[in-house]
């Protein structure tokens, strides 16, 4: 069973907000590098996906979510981000 957090998360047009972030403009341009190379289209979608991540360990990490720490556990066997959500979306629309 997704938690109601997770099933937000799902929601493809949610609000969203505009943010300024002041990073080291070497970061930046590492960012750029890397992202065509993961097959994101610019920076700022591999910098959202790096916080993400971040993110969703930490949130597994400081909650008792048997769904998060399932998917922390699934992540660190190899599982790829893109079946686990596509899993998540699965059973969200079951």
């Amino acid at each position: 069973m997704l938690s109601d957090r997770l099933k937000t998360r799902l929601v493809k047009d949610r609000p969203t907000t505009s943010i300024t972030l002041r990073i080291p403009v070497d970061v930046v341009e590492s960012l750029k590098e890397i992202a065509p190379l993961k097959g994101m289209s610019g920076y700022q979608t591999l910098l959202k996906a790096y916080i993400s991540e971040g993110l969703r360990q930490d949130e597994a990490k400081f909650s008792n979510n048997q769904s998060a720490r399932l998917i922390e556990a699934l992540k660190k066997c190899g599982v790829s981000s893109d079946i686990l959500d596509a899993a998540a979306r699965e059973m969200a629309s079951a």
